[in-house]
């Protein structure tokens, strides 16, 4: 009963005439033929809420649900007539819309197979190649950062501009000395990417990238060693490995498209079947 007792310090009274509803349920507030029930405001209380935040959240609730129904009131009263009707069927679009939507996604949520084989993906980038063209540079790099006074920093260059087996055990075994690093560089970078993670490289011209020597750049954040190993420029063509959410985000678009016109073609034609649908000639 703690919402019986909420109730007693709300701050909204009632004239007995108020209470006589056909439904049993308590009403706690009343604009003009519009009544709010105990039942619309019980969700709104946590469980842990202590006596004061409940009726101060029941109290703002009311408030506020009063103040909406007394500008929908006025509306009524004052907008014409032609408008009223406007937003009434806007009202059940939208109501329409919500309802069908939310069932189309069930569906589709309960039938879609998110399962892409690698054929798929390498058959859609074959034949949409030209939709995958940069219009910035990529780059495959490996970098680290460490503090100026870092005294190893030659063999530190040296490890990871050679970067075989045994370079990349002494670098993992040194990593912990660096403020950062990247020694990944299998993976595709946008330029502009690296130019946030290296301060230094936000004034290195992006055309002279294909330069893959170790560069050591320098700011007030420390000392930067930076391999770049592979560059894709502008115009040239995206690699799968890069574009591959976005043509694993297509191809389910494109399923669900497919599930959705089944599912209303699907659904006409069975009520036509069973005669639950069916038109009349105008005339």
């Amino acid at each position: 009963m703690r919402y019986g007792i909420l109730l007693i310090g709300l701050c909204v009274c009632f004239s007995c005439d108020y209470f006589k509803q056909e439904s049993q349920e308590t009403p706690v507030a009343r604009v003009n033929d519009t009544y709010l029930y105990e039942s619309d405001i019980r969700a709104l209380v946590p469980v842990d809420a202590t006596p004061e935040d409940s009726t101060m959240l029941v109290n703002t609730y009311i408030n506020r649900w009063a103040t909406q129904q007394l500008l929908i009131d006025q509306a009524k009263i004052n907008l014409p007539e032609d408008d009223q009707e406007t937003y009434d069927k806007l009202v059940d679009e939208y109501k329409t819309d919500l309802y069908t939507e939310a069932y189309k996604n069930a569906i589709v949520a309960k039938q879609l197979d998110s399962a892409i084989s690698e054929g798929e993906y390498l058959r859609f980038y074959e034949e949409n190649k030209e939709t995958f063209t940069l219009n910035e540079p990529l780059v495959k790099v490996r970098y680290v950062q460490v503090g100026e006074g870092f005294n190893r920093l030659n063999e530190t260059g040296t490890w990871l501009s050679r970067f075989n087996e045994e370079d990349q055990q002494r670098l993992d075994e040194l990593s912990i000395q660096f403020k950062s690093y990247n020694l990944n560089d299998s993976t595709w970078v946008k330029f502009k990417s690296l130019r946030t993670a290296i301060p230094p490289l936000a004034t290195y011209p992006s055309n002279d990238l294909k330069n893959s020597n170790l560069r050591q750049l320098q700011d007030s954040l420390g000392v930067y060693l930076v391999k770049i190993t592979e560059v894709l420029m502008p115009t040239d063509t995206a690699p799968i490995e890069f574009v591959r959410p976005t043509i694993e985000q297509i191809i389910l678009n494109k399923r669900k498209l497919e599930l959705i016109r089944k599912l209303e073609k699907n659904i006409t034609k069975d009520a036509i079947n069973n005669k639950k649908y069916e038109t009349y000639t105008l005339n």
